[in-house]
């Protein structure tokens, strides 16, 4: 089997290559002056492939250079040609909108299938959905265990936070794994000009709180739950999501606020990425 780590999600090839005791196939990948990418598979060509790729930014650089792979691949005849994408660019938009807006997540699920690849795997995408826009075998797994494990190890009783009532249901798997109570920030409207933000159920004072969401790219939310996480009295406040976008001074931003620990996975490679998703997506692939 190749293994096959891009640009963007090295570390983490080397890693599940190790998991599944697989040889990582060298890769040469370089940019021309003008941008242009030139990629060389140098490994010895097998009938099945993984390869491992994220499309963070510069998305669009890594979407290429995936594009490549997977359409060389298919073209040195591979069988069966599995695509990790621990993080999944362009996947905001399932669906359209508004008239003559461009539907980005089905037109990259046509352009992987179009290249060649044969099954999709994917970790927390952002829309649940965007597995019904291929027509090839699509997974989405959870980090969230993950996430769980390395809170209980480092927190005796904490209490789960999700920043918005959109990010509940990661709150509420971490707390039920660790048997742990959550909540969520919920905005409250006082009168026509003031609107108050805090938890909605639990009192968090001299309480550790984690916050949760499955990723983190300006911090705006995270700076917000985390000021008033500490307006409210919390002894300790913990910021983790899977996958660490971190544009800018996203996570200076963060610690600001008095936060003080950002916990992630390497889905994305960053300071932070402290918890590797390569035995998860190793053992899905032992699975299959």
């Amino acid at each position: 089997m190749l293994i096959i780590g891009g640009s963007a999600s090295q570390k983490l090839g080397a890693l599940i290559a190790k998991e599944l005791d697989e040889t990582l196939c060298p890769l040469e990948s370089r940019k021309f002056p003008d941008g242009e990418r030139y990629i060389r598979i140098t490994g010895e060509i097998d009938s099945e492939a993984v390869v491992i790729q994220s499309t963070g930014y510069p998305q669009d650089q890594n979407l290429m250079e995936l594009f490549f792979i997977i359409k060389t691949l298919k073209s040195l005849d591979l069988e069966t040609i599995k695509v990790v994408i621990p993080y999944f660019g362009y996947g905001r938009q399932e669906k359209r909108f508004k008239s003559g807006e461009a539907i980005s997540a089905q037109i990259i699920a046509e352009m992987l299938e179009a290249a060649g690849a044969s099954e999709i795997i994917s970790i927390n995408l952002h829309e649940d959905g965007l597995c019904d826009l291929f027509n090839i075998t699509a997974h989405n797994l959870s980090a969230m265990p993950l996430l769980a494990k390395y809170i209980g190890e480092k927190f005796e009783d904490p209490v789960i936070v999700a920043p918005d009532k959109g990010a509940l249901g990661f709150a509420r798997e971490i707390a039920g794994i660790l048997s742990c109570e959550h909540d969520y920030m919920e905005k409250t409207r006082i009168s026509p000009e003031k609107v108050e933000t805090k938890p909605k159920n639990l009192d968090v004072e001299e309480r550790e709180a984690v916050i949760i969401d499955d990723i983190i790219s300006t911090g705006g939310t995270i700076v917000n739950a985390s000021r008033i996480l500490r307006k409210h009295g919390a002894s300790k406040i913990a910021v983790s999501c899977v996958h660490p976008v971190l544009v800018e001074d996203a996570l200076l931003k963060i610690f600001s606020t008095g936060v003080d620990e950002v916990i992630a996975t390497d889905t994305l490679q960053s300071d932070v990425s402290t918890i590797s998703v390569a035995p998860l997506i190793a053992n899905f692939i032992k699975k299959g």
